[in-house]
C-alpha cells in the first residue's frame, strides 16, 4: 500500500538543527532536576513536621537539595542565550555556577573541625564569592535576552542596569574579600545602585514590549549580509517584513526564527500527522 496519495510527491524533511536540539535537552534536563529538588525539600520539609528526629543528616541533605535547586534555576537562566550572539555570558554563568555546586557540597558536607578548619574556611569563603558571581551574571543574562534591540531608550537603560548588577555584585564581594565596612555612607551607596538595578529590572521588559525597533535595524551586527527578497515593486517581500517585525518584537535574530518556524512545521508534518 503506498504511503502517499497518487499524484502527490513525498520529500524527506531537513534534518534539525543538532545544538538546537541538545540545548532543548538541557534545558528539560535542568527543569526535571530543578523539579525533583524542589518536590525533595517539600518531602524533607513534610516528614520534619512530622517526626521529632531531626539531626545533623537531615540538616545536610535539605541543604543540598536547596543547592541543588538554586544551582538548576540559575542554569536555566544561564541557558536562556545560549543561541544568542552574546552566548559567551552564559557559559562562564554555567561554569562560575558548577564551581558554586561544587564548593557548597564540600562546605555542607564537610564537618567543621578544628583539624579541617584551616583549609575548609577558605572552600565556604569561595562557595560565597562563587554563588554571588553566579547570580548576577543569571541576572545578567536574563537582561541579555534585549541585547538585539536597537531602540536606543531600550540599549541605554540595557546597559544602565547591566552596570548597577555589576556594581551590587561588586560591593557584595568585597566584605567577602576583606573586612565587613563598617563606614554607613557604602551600605548607603550599595543601596542606591541596587534601588537602581531593580528598577531597571522591572522596567526594561515594560519598554522593551511597548517600545519597537525599526525593521532595518533589527539584524544582528555579526550577522553575514544577505540579499533581501523584493516584490514586483520593487519594496522588501511580504516575508521580509513579518520576519522583521517578528524579530523586533522578541529580540531573536532571523536565524533563531526560521529555526522555529521549521521545526513546527516538521512537527505538524510528522508520520501519523493529519495532512492538510
Amino acid at each position: 500500500m503506498p504511503d502517499s496519495a497518487p499524484g502527490t510527491h513525498q520529500t524527506d524533511a531537513p534534518p534539525r538543527d543538532p545544538r538546537t536540539t541538545r540545548l532543548r535537552g538541557i534545558r528539560r534536563g535542568a527543569v526535571i532536576v530543578l523539579v525533583v529538588s524542589l518536590a525533595v525539600t517539600a518531602l524533607i520539609g513534610i516528614l520534619v513536621l512530622l517526626g521529632s528526629d531531626f539531626g545533623d543528616a537531615q540538616v545536610r541533605v535539605l541543604f543540598t537539595t536547596l543547592l541543588v535547586a538554586g544551582f538548576s534555576s540559575v542554569v536555566l537562566c544561564h541557558l536562556a542565550i545560549a543561541g544568542r550572539s552574546v552566548r559567551v555570558v552564559g557559559f562562564v554563568g554555567l561554569a562560575v555556577s558548577a564551581i558554586a555546586l561544587v564548593l557548597g557540597v564540600v562546605t555542607i558536607w564537610v564537618p567543621w573541625t578544628p583539624e579541617v578548619a584551616g583549609w575548609i574556611e577558605p572552600v565556604g569563603r569561595g562557595f560565597l564569592i562563587a554563588a554571588v558571581a553566579a547570580l548576577s551574571l543569571a541576572h545578567a543574562n536574563l537582561l541579555l535576552l534585549l541585547a538585539g534591540r536597537r531602540h536606543p531608550a531600550i540599549r541605554v537603560a540595557l546597559a544602565v542596569t547591566l552596570a548597577a548588577v555589576a556594581v551590587v555584585a561588586v560591593m557584595v564581594l568585597l566584605p567577602i574579600l576583606t573586612e565587613w565596612p563598617s563606614n554607613l555612607d557604602y551600605w548607603r551607596v550599595l543601596g542606591i545602585v541596587a534601588i537602581v538595578d531593580a528598577l531597571g529590572t522591572i522596567v526594561l521588559p515594560v519598554i522593551g514590549g511597548l517600545l519597537r525597533d525599526r525593521p532595518e535595524a533589527v539584524a544582528p551586527a555579526d550577522a553575514p549580509a544577505a540579499a533581501p527578497t523584493h516584490d514586483a515593486s520593487g519594496g522588501a517581500s511580504d516575508l521580509e517584513r513579518r520576519i522583521a517585525e517578528l524579530s523586533a518584537r522578541t529580540g531573536l535574530d532571523r536565524d533563531t526564527l526560521l529555526t522555529a518556524a521549521l521545526d513546527a512545521f516538521e512537527a505538524e508534518r510528522a508520520p501519523g500527522s493529519p495532512t492538510p
